[in-house]
């Protein structure tokens, strides 16, 4: 709330003279915040912004027919119920569900400028948007698991990768990051808004704290601690899980050798996801350099990107997948040539 010095007027005397003032109590004035916004991602873009619509939704379709056909194929293949096709899965289903919290509201300001959304909404919007997604990490370090005691415990791999006892490994990773996205949603729930233009096509944390009046230094370290203690502290475990791969793969020889081509796909996953993290985190650091436009692209890819490519990278990389999704789509044209006739 904002004060200013009050002055007040009094008669002096028969004289008809006035004196000023000064109060000694400071009025306020009212600061409206803003509950309503607009979403204003690539407006520079002018009359070109429309033309987004058609490869944001080629994107949208890609991501969910990729993922959509890796969860059908490992959920019909009973040969694909084991642990680290499982995981594959919920990647996939994790990656589908990213794009659908997003990129549908994007397509609509894109084609039909409806670009208004509630406080509310872009809450509701940004948690779900930063909890799935931090799903991702999560699910990258159960995947270094299961590749840890598949290569260096095999005898003991069924038993540690049963559901109820791995679960005690990533429920607490999961948990975490839910309290840590809880709380700068909660934060930025309590800011007072100045402006109620958003530079930026959904909701996302720093765009909506960056609308804000007064100071929000604890929205920003609330922000960075999410950062050190998700993405980050995840990849040092998923880290800490391949030295100790291969440190015990040097000391088996050729099958150990062998045993570590299995890691090549989680490794390639890891490498996009890592990549892409990386450079939206950097633009975000020199974003006084770039263009508004620049900013929104790399932040909206750091989300789309592995949603489009790790299932590309499972099904080329994984030997019973691929056979298995080449085999769908052949009964699936079997079918729509026996329909067609």
């Amino acid at each position: 709330m904002v004060t200013d010095p009050e002055t007040t007027a009094t008669k002096l005397g028969s004289g008809g003279g006035w004196r000023m003032e000064l109060l000694t109590e400071p009025r306020p004035h009212n600061v409206t915040s803003h509950t309503h916004f607009e979403l204003n991602g690539f407006q520079e873009l002018g009359a070109l912004r429309p033309l987004l619509f058609l490869p944001f939704s080629a994107l949208l379709l890609g991501a969910l027919a990729a993922n959509g056909l890796l969860l059908y194929v490992v959920a019909s293949r009973r040969s694909l119920h084991a642990p680290m096709y499982v995981l594959m899965a919920a990647m996939a289903g994790v990656d589908l569900s990213v794009p659908l919290l997003f990129v549908p509201h994007m397509l609509l300001s894109f084609l039909l400028d409806w670009r208004g959304v509630s406080l509310g909404g872009c809450l509701l919007q940004m948690h779900l948007v930063h909890f799935v997604g931090s799903l991702q990490c999560t699910l990258l370090v159960w995947m270094a698991l299961d590749r840890y005691f598949a290569i260096c415990t095999p005898l003991h791999y069924r038993r540690q990768m049963a559901l109820p006892r791995s679960l005690r490994f990533v429920a607490p990773l999961a948990l975490r990051n839910l309290a840590l996205v809880s709380a700068f949603v909660v934060l930025a729930g309590r800011l007072t808004f100045c402006s109620g233009a958003i530079a930026h096509c959904f909701c996302e944390h720093m765009a909506l704290v960056g609308v804000a009046c007064g100071d929000t230094a604890a929205n920003s370290l609330a922000g960075l601690l999410a950062l050190l203690l998700i993405p980050v502290l995840d990849f040092v475990l998923i880290l800490a899980s391949y030295v100790l791969i291969f440190v015990s793969v040097l000391g088996s020889g050729a099958s150990g050798s062998k045993a570590l081509q299995t890691c090549v796909t989680h490794l390639l996953v890891m490498a996009v996801s890592l990549a892409v993290t990386l450079v939206a985190l950097l633009s975000y650091r020199v974003r006084s350099r770039l263009p508004a436009a620049v900013l929104v692209f790399f932040s909206t890819m750091y989300l789309l990107v592995p949603s489009c490519f790790n299932p590309v990278i499972y099904g080329v990389r994984t030997a019973q997948i691929r056979r298995h999704i080449v085999k769908t789509l052949v009964g699936f044209r079997r079918r729509l040539n026996v329909t067609a006739t």
